[in-house]
């Protein structure tokens, strides 16, 4: 068989071009670090590593998403702290007002300190993060959720947010609320909250917010209460009017079974100093009542009891603010009022209180859910690694091995080349 020298210089130059080809593809493969330059040189490693690349850029995405998350709750968290140290220097301005030693002006002066704490109160229901949104507005987050008003019968700040609660997804299976509306927070109370009561009567009329209007009583009996003292009670659970009413000149405390109407749940005369009970509450009554005062007790999550801190802390300054004028039923009015509002304010204040479990216990799921998105970010390190990168100390070996191939191949094509017949004639 004859070969022709064309035949020689295509083989020799096919070698070192293939030699070539798989000296520099080690290279490249040194150079990048990966073992898996171009899907062709192992496409099924190749396919495997682009699912695992699109797993790993979801849980980063989930990892920025708590991150955000974080931000949203701690602000959060930390305006209800300020929230919750502003009750409490309520409560102690109250305590402080209720003393008989304080004239009108003393209470005033009282009045001026509560109504900074209302409007602190006002600045951080509208608090806002770094990005401009409201934090208590729900999905509305882009004005102020709290605003004020004026009229008969209202608060005085009214909520103009949305009810919902706004959620981030941080992982696949978890969609976390990261902001509670300012409804849930500053206009509501917890579940289980007692009774609390309201020294004023029935007019009959409509009021806002309300199915009738009321008045403060005429006469200058105080309450202290309510108290619950039998769970088990048919009627425990329900709204109770308890009516003063003048029957043959005696005064008689009288109460309707509100499960029952128009039968008598509890019908007894009055008496100063004396703690009445029914339907599994009891409540102890002193001053001089007249015919028609009343006093309304009511669950504090009924519908018409009063759950707004505003307006607590809004009918606590009217009131200290009110020149007494030695009136004894001005006087009962006060005592009655500051009695309702401090009852009112632990509500609030367990609320809140409540609420800022709820942050500080999604604070710590985001942390868990932080160190398990961690270990899968290195579990499909680890894959990705195994799949595509490369092993140096095989490469180099690989390298070196090509090299010489690739210097044989030039060699043989040299000698091959300089061959003739003609050097051995």
């Amino acid at each position: 068989m004859r070969i022709s020298t064309v035949t020689m210089f295509e083989q020799s130059v096919s070698s070192m071009n293939r030699q070539q080809g798989d000296f520099m593809k080690v290279g490249q493969q040194i150079a990048s670090g990966r073992r898996v330059v171009n899907p062709s040189d192992d496409p099924q490693a190749a396919s495997r590593a682009v699912g695992v690349s699109q797993a790993k850029a979801v849980t980063e995405q989930y990892a920025d998403s708590r991150v955000s998350a974080r931000n949203s709750l701690g602000q959060a968290e930390s305006v209800l702290n300020s929230v919750s140290d502003a009750i409490t220097s309520a409560k102690t301005l109250l305590v402080q007002a209720a003393s008989d030693t304080l004239s009108d002006v003393d209470r005033q002066s009282v009045a001026s300190e509560l109504r900074g704490i209302y409007e602190t109160m006002i600045g951080q229901a509208n608090a806002t993060d770094g990005n401009g949104r409201y934090l208590f507005g729900g999905y509305n987050d882009d004005a102020p959720p709290f605003a004020r008003t004026s009229g008969q019968g209202v608060s005085g700040v009214e909520y103009k947010g949305d009810e919902n609660t706004r959620e981030q997804r941080i992982d696949a299976s978890r969609l976390m609320p990261v902001a509670d509306n300012g409804k849930s927070i500053f206009q509501s109370v917890p579940s289980g909250a007692g009774y609390v009561a309201r020294a004023e009567r029935a007019t009959g009329g409509s009021d806002i917010g309300t199915q009738q209007g009321y008045e403060r009583n005429a006469g200058s009996v105080t309450f202290t209460g309510p108290s619950r003292v039998d769970p088990e009670a048919p009627a425990f659970g329900e709204e109770f009017s308890l009516q003063f009413v003048d029957v043959a000149g005696e005064i008689r405390v009288q109460v309707d079974d509100p499960t029952n109407p128009g039968t008598p749940l509890y019908d007894a005369a009055y008496h100063s100093g004396r703690t009445i009970s029914f339907g599994g509450v009891s409540i102890t009554l002193e001053g001089e009542p007249v015919d028609g005062d009343q006093i309304q007790l009511r669950p504090a999550n009924a519908a018409d009891a009063n759950q707004d801190l505003f307006k607590s802390l809004k009918d606590a300054i009217d009131v200290l603010e009110m020149d007494q004028g030695g009136l004894d039923e001005n006087r009962a009015h006060f005592r009655n009022t500051l009695s309702s509002v401090m009852r009112e304010l632990d509500n609030g204040l367990d609320n809140v209180l409540t609420v800022r479990a709820s942050m500080g216990a999604r604070l710590n799921e985001l942390d868990v859910v932080d160190a398990v998105g961690g270990n899968r970010m290195r579990n499909y390190d680890q894959t990705l690694s195994d799949l595509v990168d490369l092993d140096y100390n095989e490469a180099i070996s690989e390298y070196s091995l090509r090299q010489v191939g690739l210097q044989a191949a030039q060699k043989a094509f040299v000698d091959v080349k300089g061959m003739s017949l003609f050097n051995f004639l």
